[in-house]
Order: C-alpha cells, then structure tokens, then sequence
C-alpha cells in the first residue's frame, strides 16, 4: 500500500491518455483508471489524435460517468501521432506527477502504486514500468517484437549510459519539474527514445535526474485486436537514438 504523502509531497497525479482510434477499449480503461485508490489527487488528460472509429463520439459519455472524477478532452484536427498527442497532453498537466497511459488495455492501472512508490519515498524523479523484470502476469506474444524491443533498448543505453531493461514501454512516470525541463519533438513513437536521452542528461541544476524502474504486468494485444505499431516506427526509433545524443 501507498503511504499518505506529507504536506510538502505531491499532491496531484495527471495521468495523460493519447487516444487514436480506441472505440473498442477507451470507455473500460477509463474506469480501470479511476477505481485506482491512490493518496494523490487524480486528474485525466485526454487527447484523441483525430480518431475516426467513432472514439470521438464517447467523450461525453466518458466524463457523463466519472462526474467525480476531473476529465479534460482534447482533440487534435488532424492525426499526428503518439509523440505529440503526449506534447499536448504534458502542456495541459497541472499535476506534481505526470504519468503516461496508454488507451488500449495493454497496460494495468493496478500497477499505478508500484509506479509511484520510488517518486512518493523521495527516491525518484522518473519512473519506468518494466515489461522485462519481474511484474505480474504477461501475455504470451510476438517473439521478433520482444527481440526489437530489447535491441532498441540495448542500444538505447549504450548511447544514454542508462541500464534500463525496457526503454520502449508506456508506463513512465515524472515528476512534473522533470518535463518542465524538456522539450518534445517527436511526434509518433520516436518519443520513446527521445524522452529517455533527454532524462539522461544533467539537468538544469547540473545533476542527473534519478530513474528507477518497477516490473508490470503486461497483456499485449494482437494486430487484429487493434495494435499500431509496426517495423517502420522501430526504424524511426533506432534513427531516433542516434539523432538525440547528439541534437536536442
């Protein structure tokens, strides 16, 4: 269990939400999302990259059934991708911790305490959820996709100096000063590589952010059950890694 945070320790939690065609699982996430008991203030950050499954028809829905809960929605006019769908997110943030959640049901809200944990103690700055260390249940998936992942990460690190186990995963977790600092540029999924070049770095006050990593559970889903990426977004993430140790 999360222990109470003190007065002076985060009080809110924003938990940023892109959504690109997700009609199939958008309106179970948000309930898993909010029967999360956490000692934090929540607050969902929702925002559709230009779905045109009929998403965008269950927004009022949505906040109609959660009237507890504070939801807002935004709307992109065009599709542009994961990265920038998180760009507006994290603008709009009013929160002391940010949080990504992905829309489909890939990710477990359950994992929001272990999460948090390092960030509530005073440990962390950064939080990632790994699919590679330990956790819960997983499913049982694409052997290639596992193999790309850890060779994305393995390269990740070697350009980083970072030792994580799963760079490309969802679940990452900020204190809210740490993306203050950073500016995104990427707009599909070379965020990934991205953001963890730009944590790897000394921060304004000349020190390294502190990143630590928790195992999840993980329960992937297939391409006909609704899965975007695809071999191209590995490509952009490889360049990815090479274009951000040495450009910001």
């Amino acid at each position: 269990m999360l222990r109470r945070v003190s007065a002076t320790g985060p009080r809110k939690l924003s938990i940023v939400i892109p959504v690109y065609n997700e009609r199939a699982t958008l309106a179970e996430l948000i309930r898993r999302v909010a029967a999360v008991p956490l000692p934090l203030d929540k607050e969902l950050i929702l925002v559709d990259d230009f779905s045109t499954d009929g998403t965008r028809e269950l927004y009022e829905g949505i906040v109609a059934e959660h009237r507890n809960v504070a939801i807002q929605v935004f709307r992109h006019e065009r599709n542009q991708g994961k990265g920038a769908a998180l760009r507006t997110g994290f603008s709009r943030a009013t929160g002391d911790v940010v949080l990504v959640q992905d829309a489909d049901l890939e990710y477990d809200p359950r994992d929001y305490p272990k999460l948090l944990r390092p960030i509530l103690d005073g440990k962390a700055d950064v939080v990632y959820g790994s699919r590679f260390v330990g956790g819960d249940d997983h499913r049982v998936l694409f052997f290639w996709h596992m193999i790309g992942n850890r060779v994305l990460t393995l390269l990740s690190n070697a350009f980083t100096n970072l030792n994580l186990t799963d760079m490309e995963t969802c679940y990452k977790v900020f204190r809210a000063e740490v993306l203050r600092e950073i500016s995104i540029k990427s707009n599909r999924f070379d965020f990934e590589p991205e953001i963890t070049a730009k944590i790897s770095r000394r921060n304004k006050a000349g020190r390294h952010w502190r990143i630590y990593e928790v195992g999840i559970s993980y329960a992937g889903r297939t391409y006909e059950e609704g899965k975007k990426i695809t071999g191209w977004d590995g490509i952009a993430a490889l360049m990815a890694i090479v274009r951000f140790k040495f450009f910001s």
